[in-house]
């Protein structure tokens, strides 16, 4: 429950309090070391036991722990905006929106691959939490994502999707949220105070590096600088819309442009695009441009102590550590060396 008042001392230290429960890279290898059937065990115990406890009637092994992981993130996610109000509420709230989108993407998916609500309410969006019960209302009656996306249309994002031509496939869909979602929370992000400035900064670099992987990939695929530049997204300061045609037209066109900026290690950059020609992966990259963000997040909260920017910090760790948590899971289950799974997680 939100305590009345300016409560932003509060809440950011409740953020960074919670943040130092988190599991560390140390944990995380000892984790990888686990074998699959010592997993769950190893996840309950590390701050996921309610969870692991409620859903074990139901699910097993991977289910088991990737549901748990859902619903754990969910409600931290809801008890940490219980916490927050007025502008730091505001602020969270304009990060958090992400996940709406998500699940969004999840919604649509199911629908367009006919995949069941009985199985999407076993893994992504597990039923016992009251949050996903409208987006499975969805998937269990829309037959076309033209229909789920009618049964969208009073959220933020509705009027957007509705606009999508009839025509157009799910990529349609993806691109035009993940426009919106940009677009939205960059307009919200106006004013010269220094939380707002900062963190509409950390969006910009979030979209540079969406965009850099976008191209990067689209050359990879061998599609054309226009079937590249369509899959930008504006409002990026590495890569402007003005550039964009210059960035998707080579490798070293985009290195060009990212050399322009004093504020990006462009050879730091280039070595890791070099190891990533050698393992023929994009892996690296995307590993990198990940711990950009996470250090960029880190510097941020610390410059502010008393701002939503430790409660966006802890947020953004909170993701980190699910999807890691998931990755290992996952891999291990899968077969996974432990050696793959270090590279991709510590």
């Amino acid at each position: 429950m939100a305590i009345f008042g300016n409560n932003t001392a509060y809440v950011a230290a409740r953020a960074k309090s919670r943040k130092s429960s988190l599991m560390d890279r140390t944990r995380l290898r000892q984790l990888i070391q686990q074998s699959p059937d010592q997993l769950t065990v190893a996840v309950a115990d590390n701050g996921y036991r309610t969870e692991i406890d409620l859903y074990a009637g139901h699910f097993t092994g991977g289910d088991l722990v990737e549901a748990a992981l859902t619903h754990n993130l969910q409600a931290e996610l809801s008890n940490i905006m219980g916490l927050c109000n007025g502008k730091v509420r505001s602020l969270v709230e304009i990060y958090t929106g992400r996940f709406r989108y998500h699940n969004a993407k999840v919604v649509l998916r199911a629908v367009d691959n006919e995949v069941s609500v009985k199985k999407v309410a076993n893994s992504i969006l597990p039923e016992e939490s009251e949050v996903n019960t409208p987006w499975l209302k969805i998937i269990e009656e829309a037959n076309t994502i033209r229909e789920a996306a009618e049964q969208m249309r009073r959220l933020p994002f509705g009027k957007a999707l509705i606009s999508i031509g009839e025509d157009e496939g799910l990529q349609a869909y993806e691109d035009t949220l993940d426009r919106h979602y940009f677009k939205h929370s960059l307009s919200m992000l106006q004013g010269g105070a220094p939380d707002v400035r900062i963190l509409r900064n950390h969006l910009c670099s979030e979209l540079d590096h969406r965009n850099i992987i976008n191209i990067l990939e689209g050359q990879a695929f061998g599609l054309s600088v226009e079937e590249i530049t369509e899959a930008l997204i504006p409002g990026g300061r590495l890569i402007t819309e003005r550039n964009f045609s210059q960035a998707a037209g080579s490798r070293e066109s985009l290195l060009d442009v990212l050399r322009q900026s004093n504020k990006f290690d462009s050879d730091g950059f280039q070595n890791v695009i070099s190891t990533s020609d050698e393992e023929r992966t994009l892996d690296p990259v995307i590993t990198w441009l990940r711990n950009r963000e996470s250090a960029q997040m880190q510097r941020m909260s610390y410059l502010h102590p008393i701002s939503a920017l430790p409660v966006i910090h802890y947020v953004s760790a909170k993701v980190q550590e699910v999807e890691d948590l998931r990755f290992i899971v996952r891999g291990r289950m899968a077969g996974l060396a432990t050696e793959v799974l270090e590279a991709h997680v510590l």
